[in-house]
């Protein structure tokens, strides 16, 4: 059986001659390559500079850290999403505030945002989901300062600007199958210099002037090196995506099944491929019975680990949003397989 999993990182032989390169140079660990990773994703982004980290959950860690988020402080998060932002609000001993979601995007909320404020809430932390920007101006408009959580969202535009360039500070993954992979490893970006440097110093831990806690969130040359050549791929990378999610566009269309949504000032990164489905169950049998990586695309809502209720379009989505494959290394036969088994599951658009 040739199996497709859900996700996969798109590499080849330059990555391995990039990553070969820098061990046979003898400076493996952050050094030279960590710091050409760091400017050229700063330029990407239209930022002032960035600083690489070991993961996209130490960037969103030292983010909250650098705003001086700690003890009694409140930090707005969605509910759908993954717990690595749970984590890093718990790294901080804050207590996260969860809201809900818009049932068109997937995107936070804002007016559900707007009601869960209190005199304690020091930041909101504002994920891209699935590549498509959700609009930062409106959360920022409520006074609050933004961290927005970029890891699915490398590359993709809202109202011509990049996502990451509207947060005070903006955070990237590049987990091995992240829009860019090295890995594990991740960034943080903004254009104010003073978070950025207290970002660096609470990065390295050895050979300060004082005890302060700090953390060993390095990132190595070994990745930065994996991470340039990739971004230099992206171009490639999203113009793939974008050919493979019109062609589920076209096969949904058959089926009346809407297609993700984009409102008209973004430009997505289609990262994931998400439609809703009253057959989920049905279609992740078939999937693993074919091979397919079919998926939520969210494992748990953060509510439910935490107990909680009064999530509806949380709740909704979980229970109907189906997540198809979709990542550059797909070949057309691949897409094919993927869609074959939806056609004997979906029913047909009545004509």
């Amino acid at each position: 059986m040739h199996i497709i999993p859900h996700s996969r990182p798109t590499l080849d032989e330059e990555e391995v001659r990039a990553v070969a390169a820098v061990v046979r140079s003898g400076r493996i660990s952050q050094g030279d390559e960590v710091r050409r990773f760091e400017t050229e994703l700063a330029g990407q982004v239209d930022a002032t500079d960035a600083v690489a980290v070991s993961s996209g959950t130490a960037g969103l860690h030292l983010a909250l850290a650098a705003l001086k988020v700690g003890a009694g402080d409140e930090v707005v998060i969605p509910s759908f999403v993954c717990s690595a932002l749970l984590n890093a609000v718990r790294c901080v001993r804050a207590t996260p505030v969860l809201a809900d979601i818009d049932p068109e995007t997937f995107n936070l909320d804002v007016g559900d945002v707007r009601r869960r404020l209190t005199p304690r809430t020091r930041a909101v932390i504002v994920p891209h989901l699935f590549g498509l920007p959700a609009d930062v101006r409106e959360i920022a408009a409520l006074g609050v300062p933004v961290i927005e959580d970029c890891a699915q969202s490398l590359g993709s535009r809202l109202s011509g600007a990049p996502a990451g360039s509207f947060g005070v500070l903006s955070v990237f993954s590049f987990y091995a199958t992240k829009v860019i992979c090295t890995g594990e490893g991740g960034m943080v970006v903004s254009r104010d210099a003073g978070l950025l440097a207290r970002i660096r110093d609470l990065r390295d831990y050895d050979e300060k002037s004082d005890d302060r806690p700090r953390y060993n969130y390095k990132l190595t040359d070994l990745q930065a090196a994996m991470g340039i050549v990739q971004l230099r791929k992206l171009p490639i990378f999203i113009a793939r995506r974008r050919d493979i999610a019109a062609r589920y566009d076209a096969f949904m269309n058959e089926y009346g099944i809407p297609t993700p949504a984009c409102p008209p000032n973004r430009e997505a990164v289609p990262y994931r491929y998400v439609v809703r489905t009253e057959r989920m169950e049905e279609i992740l049998a078939a999937g693993r019975e074919a091979g397919i990586g079919y998926r939520r695309p969210v494992f748990k809502p953060l509510h439910r680990y935490l107990g909680l209720s009064g999530y509806p379009q949380t709740d909704s989505a979980f229970a109907s949003a189906l997540s198809i494959p979709i990542y550059p290394s797909l070949s057309d036969a691949d897409i094919e397989a993927i869609l074959d088994p939806l056609r004997s599951i979906l029913p047909k658009k009545l004509r």
